[in-house]
């Protein structure tokens, strides 16, 4: 019994391995990698930003109609 623990590597040798085989796996994994090119980029960036001025001005018209029923909803419960 006492053979068998001696030929396993203490924790931080296995440890030590681990992160030295997630480094490798890390770097071949980075090298499958294909980055955009500056035009994909520049035509991703203003996709997003055209998305954002559209649900912008959507978020902006519900708020303006919400407000409209609420100070409608306000009046007619006061009578003013």
């Amino acid at each position: 019994m006492a053979a068998e623990e001696s030929k396993r590597p203490n924790i931080f040798v296995r440890a030590a391995k681990r992160v030295a085989r997630w480094f490798r796996e890390m770097r071949s994994e980075l090298k499958k990698v294909v980055w955009p090119t500056k035009s994909q980029i520049i035509n991703n960036t203003l996709i997003v930003l055209a998305s954002i001025l559209v649900v912008g001005v959507c978020v902006w018209v519900f708020d303006a109609v919400a407000n409209l029923v609420v100070q409608g909803i306000i009046k007619l419960c006061t009578g003013a």
